[in-house]
């Protein structure tokens, strides 16, 4: 890792020489001519940028910028939080390149690309049957719970499929907002917003209700939860909260749902 000037700007040493060569540092990060911006918000600009490896290689890499917060941490400091908490548990994530603020508190991540992986709802949209993610996908979400996480944006676009049909393979992404599970008498209320975050954005794409009651009892079933029923009420109950709160979003932030192309 390095830092320069009086901005804060840390590179993971695999990445040092290909950041150099793209000409990238803490200020740049915010006007390189080449970093595409495919989503603006309020609070952040998510961009990609396309590289090369030394020998030749195409890589892209995906960046988060944060407009200026004011407080102990910034949205990069605790992206890169939840990105530790993930890989100390052992549960697959993108690999992180680097991250930093600079002093007018605009912070920004940047991850490498997973190449050869789709987001798990482009995946189905491309033909993938879901029954084909069903298992890998509540195993995952079990392992997070179990290891005392939680996600709080745990869609399906967030697990990352790879597109080899001998070899089903998931990642899960984005841990701007991945968190350790607070106490006993709230933690179950984490749980189930994660859950009904991922019952709710199943119902976009063609899934029965059969496929999500399986998808359901393999979570328990690995978590060593005997009963689904009322776990499942709470779920139903909760994403239907989820979708009320998603249409208003979508009519006042009509960008803030659409994904980048692959």
């Amino acid at each position: 890792m390095f830092s320069a000037s009086k901005n804060e700007f840390r590179i993971a040493a695999g990445y040092q020489s290909l950041i150099r060569r793209v000409g990238l540092d803490a200020e740049t990060v915010f006007d390189h001519p080449e970093i595409l911006v495919w989503r603006k918000l309020p609070d952040r600009e998510n961009c990609t940028l396309d590289a090369l490896w030394e020998d030749g290689r195409k890589v892209r890499l995906h960046i988060k910028r944060y407009q200026p917060a004011y407080g102990f941490t910034t949205p990069a400091d605790d992206e890169v939080k939840g990105h530790a908490a993930l890989t100390a548990e052992q549960i697959p994530t993108a690999p992180l390149v680097g991250w930093g603020k600079l002093v007018d508190r605009r912070s920004f991540v940047i991850f490498e690309d997973l190449s050869g992986y789709l987001p798990a709802d482009k995946a189905i949209d491309a033909g993938i049957d879901f029954q084909h993610l069903l298992e890998p996908t509540a195993y995952l979400a079990a392992k997070l719970h179990s290891s005392g996480l939680h996600h709080r944006d745990l869609y399906l676009c967030h697990f990352m499929a790879s597109i080899d049909p001998e070899r089903m393979d998931l990642k899960l992404i984005d841990t701007a907002r991945v968190r350790r599970l607070p106490g006993i008498l709230t933690r179950g209320r984490w749980i189930i917003k994660d859950l009904a975050q991922f019952w709710y954005s199943t119902t976009k794409h063609p899934i029965t209700d059969a496929q999500r009651r399986h998808w359901l009892e393999r979570y328990a079933q690995a978590r060593g939860l005997k009963s689904v029923d009322s776990l499942q009420r709470s779920i139903e109950r909760k994403a239907r909260s989820i979708a009320r709160h998603d249409k208003s979003l979508r009519h006042s932030q009509p960008t803030r749902n659409i994904s980048i192309s692959h």
